[in-house]
């Protein structure tokens, strides 16, 4: 009751806590979260899944910022798959039918399941290249004839 009373009335002890020994790490800020590439893939792999999902690992590609989410490390042989270059990466990454792999300053392999751009835009990695394709949208006679329907 005390304690209650000197806060209501503007006289409790205010102590700073110290920083020492302090565990709290604080929010992530996105311009901390950038990839460094000169690491194992086991780093690599630890740095992308501890920013996923907030702020989000990120590099450059095609001078664009590309946010990296889903990650595993990959222990097989290299697929095959499209190269696509990194910036500060030793080694293209590959465009693969299950995402994009990039490797380590070890030579092994990181699979990124997802992409993010600039613009909000998220794309699984293995259809880096397609993103910018569109398809148009072709009605059988069966379809057409219900769109109409529905008009």
């Amino acid at each position: 009751v005390e304690a209650v009373h000197l806060i209501a009335d503007g006289k409790a002890p205010r102590i700073p806590q110290p920083k020492e020994g302090a565990t709290y790490e604080g929010i992530q800020k996105k311009e901390n979260a950038e990839i460094c590439w000169d690491q194992p893939a086991a780093a690599l792999h630890n740095w992308i899944r501890g920013h996923d999902k907030v702020p989000g690992a990120w590099t450059t590609i095609d001078g664009q910022v590309v946010t990296f989410y889903g990650s595993s490390l990959l222990d097989a042989s290299v697929p095959a798959g499209q190269e696509l270059a990194i910036k500060g990466a030793s080694r293209p990454g590959l465009v693969t039918k299950n995402g994009l792999v990039i490797f380590g300053n070890d030579g092994k392999m990181v699979l990124v399941r997802n992409l993010q751009f600039e613009d909000g835009k998220m794309i699984p990695a293995s259809k880096y290249f397609s993103a910018d394709e569109t398809t148009a949208l072709e009605l059988t006679e069966e379809e057409k004839k219900m769109a109409e329907d529905i008009r």
